[in-house]
């Protein structure tokens, strides 16, 4: 793979006219940082590593039963299914749909958000009525290290499929002649599987050194920094190399170190973390205003969601608790891997919560999906968990299904599945005392220091023909998890192009009125 040269996806082209196109990306010219753009902290990354051609070594970059496992045939189906022959089932399965919109929509090619994930919810409701939820869409997911091969010919994987579709389609833009000599280069602040595994991949498509940087918030002496717009990674040797294009899985609060305008490329930009990608509130209101243009349209498909109240302050989280039968979740809209979610069920965790000081002003509280006699009430009814199917002990446990997409010239494709059980089985009452979060709360990372991340592996579900079969799920549900996501992706990349103005600048005074945090402007504003 090169910027001349690209393989092509083998995803199936529409022949409708896609929703959207891509375009060239903002300047948002502004937001450019002439320095290193870090703050005081305590974890320091060394020099920039090498990584060659001809390194990628599969043990390494997926984790030991994914390595040897086979994907489940119902899984291989699905992402073997072409785009007509998805949208013939969906709309089988969903008669009000409009199948040349949903042809369109899956055909949509994002401006900005390339690269995503969302977390899915499988739920049901007194009725019976199975669906998929959107719980959150993430910018710069993980999933690869979880993913069993969909072809054991093709040990890269889904590393391949993203960096020949995504990171190929923004190697094609026209960068600026400062950067046109440039380097490649992969920075991350956890995830060294992953981050790892993409540099092997990059370096092996590309043929060219690739550089992998650890670039953590707060380190004063960073092996990456931005000078007038261009990245620049520090070698072993000392020496600063200017960057044409980096890969980013840098999660923790990106806009921090990550300049909103670069004439480096980058996958994500940090537009796309603040339009939704890292940032849930102004998710929230991606997911209406496009929702929204949906019902106008007649397409007959929507974004389904918890119900959720925005912009709520930290003394208003007991009225809206209360507003929700007495139990909800409350988020802190730019955490991520698990931090920041508080499951409320009781008074005491809802004491919990209160007790706590959090740097940030404004919080999100959604409708609380949990046992079928311990839902949060909203005006549309209760929806619970399927769960998983119980085991030998008659236990069932809340999953989550992570599906991860790649922008591609046919639209958005799926890349990687995998899914997340709670840590205690669902419990048919909840009483004071009870965790709510060890039932409900499914994310793998645990946070063991300010900047120190672990992974409970033991509850992760990969999409072998063991685990799947745990879950509960069939192709239909999977086609749902994939509209689902689609469609979340579109109003997040919908978001970024309502940010950028005219000029290619980035609205501020449009930020602030979706997201009115002084804290979250300040970090952006360095």
């Amino acid at each position: 793979m090169s910027s001349e040269a690209v393989a092509e996806s083998k995803a199936h082209t529409p022949s409708e006219k896609p929703e959207g196109e891509e375009g060239k990306g903002p300047d948002l010219g502004q937001y450019t940082s002439t320095k290193s753009l870090s703050k005081v902290g305590t974890k320091h990354g060394g020099p920039a590593r090498v990584v060659r051609p001809d390194s990628f070594v599969m043990d390494d970059h997926f984790y030991p039963r994914v390595a040897g496992a086979t994907i489940h045939p119902i899984v291989l189906s699905f992402f073997q299914m072409s785009t007509e022959r998805i949208v013939k089932r969906y709309c089988h399965m969903n008669p009000r749909v409009d199948a040349a919109a949903l042809t369109r929509l899956l055909a949509y090619k994002p401006k900005c958000f390339l690269w995503a994930g969302a977390d899915l919810f499988h739920v049901t409701n007194i009725n019976g009525n199975r669906q998929m939820v959107v719980v959150e869409t993430n910018s710069c997911p993980s999933g690869q290290k979880s993913m069993p091969l969909l072809d054991e010919a093709q040990e890269m994987g889904g590393y391949k499929f993203l960096l020949e579709n995504a990171f190929a389609r923004l190697l094609r833009k026209e960068g600026p002649p400062e950067c046109k000599e440039g380097a490649l280069a992969v920075l991350y602040d956890k995830n060294y599987m992953e981050a790892s595994g993409y540099a092997a991949a990059m370096a092996e498509l590309t043929k060219e050194p690739v550089y992998l940087v650890e670039f953590y918030a707060g380190d004063t002496d960073a092996s990456a920094r931005w000078v007038d717009g261009v990245l620049q990674v520090r070698t072993e040797e000392g020496e600063w190399k200017p960057v044409r294009a980096a890969f980013r899985y840098v999660t923790q609060r990106p806009w921090t170190r990550i300049p909103l305008s670069s004439k480096t490329l980058v996958l994500n930009p940090t537009l796309a973390c603040l339009a939704g990608g890292r940032n849930k509130l102004v998710a929230s209101k991606a997911y209406d205003l496009f929702n929204a243009e949906l019902l106008a349209k007649g397409t007959g498909v929507r974004i389904r969601t918890p119900e959720t109240r925005q912009d709520v302050s930290k003394a208003e989280v007991p009225l809206y608790v209360n507003m929700f039968g007495g139990k909800a979740v409350v988020k802190v809209p730019t955490s991520n891997a698990g931090q920041g979610v508080y499951t409320i069920c009781t008074k005491e965790e809802l004491d919990h919560f209160m007790a706590q000081d959090f740097p940030y002003d404004k919080f999100i509280v959604q409708s609380l999906i949990g046992n079928r006699n311990w839902s949060s009430v909203t005006p549309t009814g209760q929806l619970y968990h399927v769960g998983t199917i119980p085991n030998k002990r008659n236990d069932s446990y809340v999953c989550d299904l992570r599906m991860m997409l790649s922008a591609t010239d046919h639209g958005l494709r799926p890349v990687a599945v995998y899914a997340r059980r709670a840590r205690d089985p669902l419990a048919d009452e909840i009483t004071s005392g009870s965790d709510s979060w060890g039932m409900l709360g499914t994310n793998l990372s645990v946070k063991t220091g300010s900047m120190s991340w672990d992974t409970e592996t033991g509850r992760l579900l990969i999409m072998s023909t063991k685990d799947f079969n745990r879950l509960g799920l069939g192709v239909d549900e999977l086609i749902d998890g994939y509209v689902q996501t689609v469609l979340s992706v579109i109003a997040i990349d919908k978001m970024c192009t309502r940010l950028i103005r005219p000029d290619g600048s980035f609205n501020m005074e449009l930020f602030r009125s979706l997201h009115e945090d002084d804290t979250l402007v300040r970090e952006i504003m360095h």
